[in-house]
């Protein structure tokens, strides 16, 4: 049954069984993470050593089970990286029945490239969003002569949701890669809004960067920046064409 036929409690019950999916593969990640989350709660953590500048950043539980409930969060976020692979294909799947017979062999590139750029939004503010902005938080400590001291529940939080966030943010050619293929928008549809975009992207970047340094917002922006014009390329390549009316009638006959 093609996507067109398929009535809206199919495709509710398509959604169920996907997301199911999704949050089985996450769990399998989260029990693969768990064993290693010492590990993974020292390498989270690294960054706000680093900010400190050779003062050791203290780091306190308030709870009887926060220590516990820490290493779960860890192995949880290090789940959700670990099955990325595996949530984009069944995103991938449930979108499938839309597209023609051709566009379905994308699934492969998709999930590469998906996975890569998820990652690397990740890797990007693990290396620089967290330098630039827990040394900015920890000087505002000094500024009124207070020595630091962070629950790791709290430290963990905002650390997980900007790896996420930037993770999600760094999708974009993927996406446009994707409703280019749909037919939703084509490299027109991004260039027309370019001067509102990019002001998004500079108030995005003023916003992620706490700090009231222009250079680092630059930083932020500048490979905002490079992934918009990436997708515009993106859109282009992969939108799809229409084709004449003549090939349409030979292939239905």
């Amino acid at each position: 049954m093609s996507d067109a036929e398929m009535p809206l409690t199919e495709h509710l019950e398509e959604l169920r069984w996907r997301l199911m999916k999704m949050i089985a593969f996450v769990l399998i990640g989260f029990a693969a993470s768990y064993a290693f989350s010492d590990k993974l709660f020292e390498i989270l953590t690294r960054p706000i050593q680093l900010a400190g500048d050779g003062k050791h950043v203290m780091l306190i539980g308030t709870g009887v089970a926060e220590a516990f409930f820490t290493k779960l969060k860890v192995a949880f976020i290090a789940g959700i990286f670990l099955s990325s692979p595996a949530i984009l294909f069944q995103l991938w799947g449930f979108v499938a029945p839309g597209l023609h017979e051709n566009e379905r062999f994308y699934v492969i590139p998709f999930v590469i490239f998906g996975t890569f750029f998820f990652v690397a939004g990740a890797v990007f503010c693990y290396l620089l969003v967290f330098q630039v902005g827990y040394r900015f938080f920890l000087e505002q400590y000094a500024t009124i002569g207070i020595e630091p001291t962070l629950r790791i529940s709290e430290y963990l939080s905002f650390s997980s949701r900007l790896l996420l966030a930037f993770g999600v943010t760094f999708e974009l050619p993927v996406l446009a890669f994707f409703f280019a293929r749909i037919g939703m928008i084509d490299h027109n549809t991004l260039i027309k809004p370019w001067r509102y975009a990019i002001i998004v992207i500079v108030v995005l970047a003023a916003i992620l960067t706490p700090g009231p340094d222009v250079a680092s917002q630059l930083l932020l922006a500048g490979p905002l920046i490079v992934l918009y014009g990436v997708s515009i390329g993106v859109a282009f390549v992969f939108s799809r064409k229409s084709p004449p009316a003549e090939e349409d009638e030979a292939s239905e006959e």
